[in-house]
């Protein structure tokens, strides 16, 4: 690589579901069967509630959030079921080096990343309707009311850009088969 900047979102691979599907989960696994050698990273996000110690994330005020992202700060951003999201913009630099990068999307957001990342991957998890109900009930972050419309919600299409690499990756059984997919896909 010549050191200049890839932004064109080659070696990038945009994790995307519906809440229960096991992106974290996924990643969590992913991470820990990285070696040192590996030139995979997996990305934390920025949200604005308490960061789950499952989860590559750290947590922000609604303030600040907007204040980083007022800054450009952020490479990605996104509001989801009223909470702000954003992916910062250290991938843009671990992306000129080489390096493969993951980050944890929003099936929403999807056009908005392809635009700014032209040839990222896309990598939609999914999960059986009746696993992602249980999922959801043993988290206990979901209200009975979002348990109930989270099936619904993982079942509804998503704007998918045209040119877009799009991956299915089906989480409905156990996690070392998915995980065994999923470091296929990104070489870890």
């Amino acid at each position: 690589m010549n050191g200049s900047a890839n932004i064109d979102g080659t070696g990038l691979f945009y994790v995307m579901g519906p809440s229960g599907s096991g992106k974290d989960s996924l990643l969590r696994a992913l991470h820990a069967r990285l070696g040192p050698d590996d030139r995979v990273v997996v990305a934390h996000r920025y949200i604005t509630r308490d960061a789950d110690a499952n989860e590559a994330s750290v947590s922000l005020s609604a303030e600040e959030f907007q204040r980083r992202a007022g800054l450009g700060c952020l490479a990605l951003h996104w509001r989801s079921h009223g909470l702000h999201y954003g992916i910062g913009l250290e991938i843009e630099q671990w992306l000129a080096r080489g390096l493969k990068v993951i980050v944890n999307g929003s099936r929403e957001y999807l056009p908005h990343a392809v635009a700014r990342y032209p040839n990222l991957c896309a990598v939609h998890v999914r999960v059986k309707p009746e696993a992602l109900g249980e999922r959801l009930r043993q988290r206990g972050r979901e209200s009975e009311e979002g348990d109930r419309a989270a099936p619904a919600r993982a079942t509804e299409d998503f704007a998918v850009p045209a040119r877009c690499r799009l991956v299915e990756l089906d989480n409905s059984g156990a996690l070392a088969d998915s995980v065994e997919v999923f470091a296929r896909l990104v070489g870890g």
